[in-house]
C-alpha cells in the first residue's frame, strides 16, 4: 500500500507515542478518519454460542479474549487517527439466530462489514490450541496468493515473537476471513489457550495491552 507523505508523518508520530494510548471502549468502533489514513477492520473472532476454544486451566472462552484484545487494538488505531471498524463490539455473535448454518451466516456478515467500509486492512483476532501443551506463542496467518498480506503477517509476527520470546513463523492459511477483500488481511492467533503460560498471559489485562501494541506496531511497520 502506498500512502502520502502527510500520512507517513502521522504514522511515525503514532509509532513514537502509541504506548501511552489505551482505549477499552464498548459500543460502535467506527471513528472519523484524519490525515487520509487507511480504514482498518478489526475482527474479534467467534461470539455468542460460538465460544471458540477454551483455556485448559481456567476454561476462559476464546471469544471473550478475542474481544478484549480487539478493543485494545481498536484504541491504538483510533488514537493514531485511523478510521477503525470492529466487526463485533459485544459478546454476541453476528449470525442472527442459531438455526442450521449460523456459522456461515456469521462469517458472511463479517465479510459484508469489511466490504461496506471498503477496508484497507483487516486484522482478525483469534486464540489457538494444540494437543501438545508445550506449543506457545503467536502465529499470524495470511492468504498465500496475497503478497501484501504476506508482508503484513511477517511484520506482525516479528513483533509477537519479540513480545513472547519465541521464533515462530507466519503461515499461509486457506481461511474464509482471509479472502473477504483484496486488501492485506491476516488472522492473528495470539497464543495457545492449551499452554499454561500463554493462557495465564492472555487472561492478564496488562499483557493484552502489550499484545495489542505489538500487533499495532507490526501494522504500522507494514504501512510505513
Amino acid at each position: 500500500m502506498i500512502i502520502g507523505k502527510k500520512a507517513l508523518a502521522v504514522l511515525a508520530g503514532a509509532a513514537i507515542c502509541c504506548t501511552a494510548a489505551v482505549i477499552c471502549a464498548d459500543g460502535c468502533a467506527q471513528t472519523t478518519a484524519r490525515n487520509d489514513l487507511p480504514t482498518v477492520v478489526i475482527d474479534a473472532g467467534h461470539g455468542g454460542i460460538d465460544a471458540g476454544v477454551r483455556g485448559a486451566a481456567t476454561g476462559v472462552k476464546e471469544s471473550e479474549i478475542n474481544l478484549a484484545v480487539a478493543r485494545e487494538l481498536r484504541g491504538r488505531f483510533a488514537n493514531a487517527g485511523f478510521d477503525c471498524v470492529m466487526t463485533r463490539t459485544t459478546s454476541a455473535g453476528l449470525y442472527g439466530d442459531t438455526s442450521k448454518g449460523f456459522k456461515m451466516r456469521d462469517m458472511q456478515k463479517r465479510r459484508q462489514i469489511i466490504e461496506d467500509c471498503d477496508a484497507d486492512m483487516v486484522i482478525s483476532v483469534h486464540q489457538n490450541t494444540c494437543p501438545l501443551p508445550s506449543r506457545r506463542g503467536g502465529h499470524v496467518f495470511f492468504d498465500g496468493a496475497s503478497a501484501c498480506s504476506r508482508e503484513l503477517a511477517a511484520d506482525i509476527q516479528r513483533r509477537l515473537n519479540d513480545l513472547c520470546g519465541e521464533d515462530n513463523e507466519s503461515l499461509t492459511g486457506d481461511y474464509y476471513m482471509l479472502k473477504c477483500t483484496a486488501a492485506p488481511s491476516v488472522i492473528v492467533e495470539c497464543g495457545f489457550l492449551s499452554n499454561a503460560e500463554d493462557e495465564k498471559n492472555l487472561c492478564d489485562p496488562d499483557f493484552r495491552k502489550r499484545l495489542a501494541e505489538a500487533i499495532f506496531m507490526g501494522a504500522i511497520s507494514y504501512l510505513s
